[in-house]
């Protein structure tokens, strides 16, 4: 018998079972497990950085709003001289860069043509309307005088004002009355009331020259004052804080004479009692009109003479 011999095919060749155990495992997920230390850390520093941005923005508003805690100014114009019977003119002057003069005033002539001037300075708030009752006094006094708004009040330029741009306000005022009216600086008085006090006692110890310096109801020194609001206990007032006003120190090293006025109204600053001789301190009735006119009349009979007549006129 012949042996036949049975040939496979290689399809036909079976392939041999992959057993479980070598199989590919898919591997488990391992989970980190992140320290309670850590979180509460992250969660303390971005809390730290949240109130030290709250805190940055406070003192930014702080800074570029800080005029409001100390002036109020207004851009009402309530009275005129007309309305107390005065001669006046409008002028207007302190020009810019742009050209323009940026202020608004009133120069109230005296009713002869020889006088000393006054250099009004009005308080932080209102307007120079509200100073018409004193300029009247002043010009029944034999006075001309100027009365103005600094940038921020009255129909003067400006978006608001600041204790630096007063004081350059008030060189601009000065000016005016030297360059453009042609007043000699010795013929100049300078009157300050409320924070043009300040203002005005500043304006004097830049220019020796001038003869005298009146305050009336003075304010000033603002730093402790908006140091103790309550709306500012988290900001740093002694760091930021630059709309002082300073009164004390710059009276104390003021040798121009002084008139010091107050009424019994208000309470003569502390600043007054400090103030460089020469001096005089005086107490009026706020509607003692003949009383403020002898103090002013005394005060220029001895510290600034009347102006001599100008020959030929």
């Amino acid at each position: 018998m012949s042996s036949r011999t049975s040939q496979r095919t290689p399809s036909s060749r079976q392939k041999p079972a992959r057993s479980e155990a070598s199989a590919p495992q898919t591997p488990k997920p391992v989970f980190e497990i992140v320290h309670p230390l850590w979180i509460a850390r992250m969660v303390g520093g971005m809390l730290v950085l949240a109130l030290l941005c709250a805190q940055a923005l406070v003192c930014y508003v702080f800074y570029k709003t800080q005029w409001q805690y100390v002036l109020k100014p207004s851009r009402a114009i309530t009275s005129t001289p007309a309305q107390l019977g005065l001669p006046f003119n409008e002028v207007r002057f302190g020009v810019d860069a742009t050209g323009e003069p940026q202020l608004d005033g009133w120069w109230i002539p005296a009713t002869s043509s020889v006088a000393n001037t006054i250099l009004f300075l009005h308080a932080g708030d209102g307007s120079m309307s509200d100073a018409v009752d004193s300029a009247k006094t002043l010009h029944d006094a034999g006075l001309n005088v100027l009365l103005f708004d600094y940038r921020g009040f009255g129909k003067s330029g400006g978006r608001h004002p600041s204790e630096q741009l007063m004081q350059g306000d008030a060189e601009s005022a000065l000016n005016y009355l030297v360059s453009t009216r042609g007043i000699a600086p010795k013929q100049i008085v300078v009157f300050g009331t409320g924070l043009g006090a300040a203002i005005a006692t500043q304006l004097c110890q830049s220019h020796p020259e001038l003869p005298g310096l009146i305050l009336r109801n003075a304010d000033g020194d603002m730093r402790d004052r908006v140091k103790h609001d309550g709306r500012v206990r988290i900001v740093p007032v002694g760091v930021l804080f630059n709309q002082d006003f300073a009164l004390a120190t710059p009276l104390a090293n003021l040798s121009t004479p002084k008139l010091l006025l107050t009424t019994n109204s208000s309470h003569a600053p502390a600043a007054f009692a400090g103030a460089h001789d020469p001096k005089t301190t005086v107490e009026l009735n706020v509607a003692d009109a003949t009383a403020m006119n002898a103090a002013l009349t005394r005060f220029l009979d001895q510290y600034v003479p009347q102006p001599m007549p100008v020959l030929g006129k």
